[in-house]
């Protein structure tokens, strides 16, 4: 019998803990996410709206709920929020027992959106991050919410009202501070109001390899015209995303420690760890761990989908690396190529933006047309 220890599981004695970026109605009921909490030591589910256009268009599996739905006269929108709803809740049910463990570190979460569509709007995305804090009622769902400036003050009024938050769409260090920052300040109100913070978890979402999708063509392109500056622009070729995940990671060891962080630890705040998201592989140049195995360490998260879970299980092997090279100067080598990095990663926030705010919209227009088919008369 092999004493090979899985390395799904293998990778939490280094203190990072895997969530599926993944989720379907089907793996809820046929025992499949059970197994990967039992057998592969998932402690986590996100979800976005492109995860649930995929589910729920792209299968039969809510049929029924829509058509009971239409018929008691909800709108598109309104059958999406139940159908995600009673998704999120099944599996927060799954994951209850980890997060009730004294040793959960943060673990047992189940993330749900707000809506794409309040990308830029502060007040509306506070109402719908309560709505579904409420409407979920478990204590174990996160809500998440996008790191764009006006998504900056929801959050600090999110976790003032004691809703735990999975910050989305992080893609540069500076952005990453104005996140920590949001968040040390909803702890801090609610220290003042005499509220508890004990339990009230949060993870910042630092996406990755949509980062050197769109700065390696750009280096390819500098490293082949020649001249001083191609052999620099070569040796940055696929390297962006990781050494801002781990300029990133120096930055939350430097946010929590000293006296602020120590006087909200007092109280009974756990840090808000950073969560390494997009980290299924786009390049077939690069190998498919790429952006799991670079970037393990202690107190992180890492979301990946199905394909990146089934191969790290086969081929992973974990091992503590989030701090190696941690002093290579890559992001302050940029700017000798003419690159901003703070004007790339805006457009990647913008691009993040469409690529959720897009299935959303086709998700309900498919709903739409389910609902009027629900509705429609039947002839005899």
């Amino acid at each position: 019998m092999s004493t090979h220890k899985n390395p799904l599981v293998a990778i939490h004695d280094f203190g990072q803990s895997i969530w599926l970026d993944y989720i379907r109605r089907n793996i809820l009921h046929n025992g499949e996410l059970q197994r990967l909490i039992s057998e592969d030591g998932l402690r986590g589910v996100t979800s976005n709206p492109a995860i649930f256009e995929k589910a729920i268009a792209g299968s039969d599996d809510y049929a029924d709920d829509i058509r009971q739905l239409a018929q008691k006269g909800l709108t598109a929108e309104q059958i999406y929020a139940q159908l995600a709803v009673a998704d999120v809740q099944q599996a927060c049910d799954l994951l209850r027992p980890l997060y009730n463990h004294p040793e959960n570190g943060g673990d047992g979460y189940v993330s749900l959106e707000v809506s794409p569509e309040l990308i830029n709007d502060t007040e509306g995305t506070v109402t719908e991050g309560l709505h579904f804090w409420h409407a979920v009622e478990r204590p174990n769902v996160m809500i998440k919410v996008p790191a764009t400036l006006p998504g900056l003050p929801a959050i600090r009024r999110l976790i003032a009202a004691g809703v735990n938050v999975n910050v989305t769409l992080v893609f540069s260090v500076d952005r990453y501070r104005d996140v920590a920052e949001a968040f040390l300040a909803g702890l801090e109100d609610r220290v003042k109001a005499d509220l508890p913070v004990t339990r009230l978890d949060s993870v910042a979402s630092f996406f990755l390899s949509r980062i050197d999708v769109l700065l390696d063509p750009q280096l390819e392109t500098l490293s082949n015209a020649g001249g001083g500056q191609a052999e620099l622009a070569q040796s940055l070729v696929g390297e962006v995303a990781i050494a801002s995940a781990k300029q990133a990671y120096q930055v939350y060891q430097e946010i929590f420690a000293g006296p602020r962080w120590e006087a909200l630890r007092a109280a009974g705040a756990q840090p808000q760890r950073l969560l390494w998201a997009s980290t299924g592989n786009k390049n077939p140049k690069y190998d498919d761990l790429k952006y799991v195995e670079a970037l393990i360490g202690p107190n992180t998260v890492n979301t990946i989908p199905v394909e990146t879970l089934d191969l790290y299980r086969i081929n992973g092997k974990p091992a503590a690396r989030l701090t190696d090279d941690a002093d290579k100067n890559v992001l302050g080598r940029l700017p000798e190529l003419g690159l901003d990095l703070t004007a790339l990663t805006n457009q990647l926030e913008e691009e993040g933006a469409r690529k959720f705010t897009e299935p959303f919209g086709k998700l309900l227009a498919v709903l739409e047309q389910k609902r009027q088919e629900a509705l429609a008369p039947t002839t005899a």
